[in-house]
């Protein structure tokens, strides 16, 4: 099964990892033997350990203790070392592969059944013939529905290994029986790249979720599709990317740098420095880019967006990043967990670390510094962002930028809080929205039969019949008496959007989303200007 980043709240998630993170490419330089040495420390630990399993009165889960000692010494580091305990690494790995193996659908328990949202296209279910709306009744003659089934459950019985093969049976409805199909489970891509279109005819647009291994590949593949389309500027979108792997950062760096253009710089606790340069392979290297980000853009977005500002290619349009600067590696711990510990900062071209202040131990607070940004005003007021003198930095060209905390982008655009607010942020991270808008469509799929996205997008719009029926089935489920007077546009957005990603998939949401995203507006106003120049 693949899983949309739009039915997260709805079905088990193979989202991101908590926290944000970089897959690191460095390695200690002690040897095995000095790592892992006898000590007194190690021993006090290993002993408490033996006399509670040994000696203890009452019998007590010693893993989850060890558990609870690891996350205890790593809450002591910094705020981005974490502890991968061995019931998520799998989940973890996964994503940041960019695929597993299942039979590609996207779903969410409905009453009890495994309701299919959308089967992946060119997957192996869509390939059988399951189609949007279908349920999944049994597998391999076990009834997979009810409220004893998991959602995890429902997916550890979906998956297996590559090209075997599980027999279901499907409730379709307007069918006299159940159905049975064949599926052989095999790759499923976990996709990174959202949606990948041009916004003007020139102007390109890819949005990237995460920095996983297949990254890099699939924004290749974007890039080159809107290039033959014309597009000489992009939009590379990097709102709410929280990182992953370091190198893929580089690999797309690399295609809008000239060779020898430095990437960024990272040390480590010896104070050993490794530079990355760009080569020549670079394949937008004379277009002009513009990167969006956001608070929530951190690690790898943040070594992109830093890598072209302090090499004065391109514009950073947005508000002032995560600001993350470290360089986590993750180390096997021999029981099928991982740690992720931070090895080393970096640095970007100009010198400037952009990792934001911490206090190891304190991690809450860093962690709240979303709250003080909002209450500051940094969100509404350019001004507003604290900026260090001592921590000044310029660029070739002398535009001054600066270290301490984030990327602060070179053309401000303020939270539209019309569509950003924490009502709306609720109901969608709840995943209301697209509970209701499947049951609608579930009504009468066939509406929309021969209706190609093009027409849905320019012609279909939402009437206000809807948005009542959605307040009755939120209020209904929340028990509150909400009304959606203030934000009766934004829902309409949210709920057509909701209706796109489920009847189109590749990225339709996001399109209609951008039709009033005040960041992607002011691009294109900074497209127009460079092309009149």
């Amino acid at each position: 099964m693949a899983f949309k980043k739009k039915y997260v709240p709805l079905v088990i998630g193979l989202g991101v990892a908590a926290g944000v993170f970089i897959g690191g490419k460095l390695n200690f330089s002690d040897n095995s033997d000095r790592l892992f040495s006898s000590n007194s420390k190690k021993d006090k630990l290993n002993r408490l350990i033996d006399y509670i399993d040994y000696e203890y009165v009452d019998d007590v889960n010693t893993d989850s203790i060890v558990d609870v000692t690891v996350n205890g010494i790593l809450d002591n580091l910094d705020p981005h070392s974490v502890y991968i305990p061995k019931s998520e690494l799998q989940r973890v790995t996964e994503n940041m592969k960019g695929d597993f193996i299942g039979i590609g659908i996207n779903f969410y328990s409905y009453k009890d059944s495994v309701a299919v949202i959308r089967p992946v296209p060119g997957g192996p279910s869509e390939k059988a013939g399951i189609k949007s709306g279908d349920r999944i009744i049994m597998a391999d003659g076990d009834s997979i529905f009810g409220k004893s089934w998991s959602n995890e459950a429902i997916v550890n019985k979906l998956k297996g290994e590559k090209n075997t093969k599980v027999s279901l049976k499907v409730y379709r409805r307007g069918e006299p029986k159940l159905l049975d199909f064949q599926v052989r489970r095999t790759e499923i891509p976990i996709s990174s790249v959202d949606a990948s279109y041009m916004l003007t005819k020139n102007l390109g647009y890819i949005k990237i979720n995460r920095f996983a291994e297949s990254t890099y590949k699939e924004f290749k593949v974007a890039l080159d599709e809107l290039q033959s389309q014309g597009a000489t500027q992009l939009a590379l979108d990097l709102r709410d990317n929280p990182g992953g792997f370091l190198g893929v950062a580089e690999q797309i760096v690399d295609e809008f740098l000239e060779a020898n253009k430095l990437i960024l710089f990272t040390k480590n606790k010896s104070g050993r420095i490794e530079k990355s340069f760009a080569t020549k392979r670079g394949d937008f290297e004379e277009g002009e880019v513009f990167i969006l980000i956001n608070e929530n853009s951190a690690s790898a977005s943040e070594i992109v967006a830093g890598a072209l500002q302090d090499n004065d290619k391109g514009i950073i349009v947005g508000r002032r990043s995560y600001g993350k600067g470290l360089v986590q590696r993750e180390m096997a711990l021999g029981d099928g967990s991982a740690v992720r510990l931070t090895v080393s900062r970096y640095y970007t071209p100009t010198g400037r670390s952009i990792q934001r202040p911490y206090h190891n131990g304190d991690n809450e607070t860093y962690y709240n510094d979303y709250y003080k940004r909002l209450s500051n005003g940094e969100f509404s007021d350019q001004t507003s962002i604290e900026v260090a003198d001592s921590l000044k930095f310029r660029t070739p060209k002398g535009k001054i930028v600066y270290g301490g905390g984030g990327i602060i982008p070179d053309i401000f655009v303020p939270l539209d809080t019309s569509v950003q607010n924490e009502t709306l942020n609720y109901i969608n991270r709840r995943g209301y929205i697209s509970y209701f808008v499947f049951e609608e469509l579930d009504k009468n799929r066939h509406v929309y039969d021969g209706v190609t996205f093009e027409d849905f997008k320019t012609n279909f719009r939402v009437s206000d019949d809807i948005i009542v029926r959605f307040q009755e089935y939120f209020n209904l489920r929340e028990r509150s008496n909400i009304t959606f007077v203030a934000y009766h546009d934004a829902m309409k957005q949210l709920i057509k959007a909701a209706l796109a990603e489920q009847l189109y998939g590749n990225g339709a949401s996001e399109q209609i989303i951008n039709e009033k995203d005040v960041m992607i507006d002011e691009v294109i106003l900074l497209s127009q200007e460079i092309n009149r120049e």
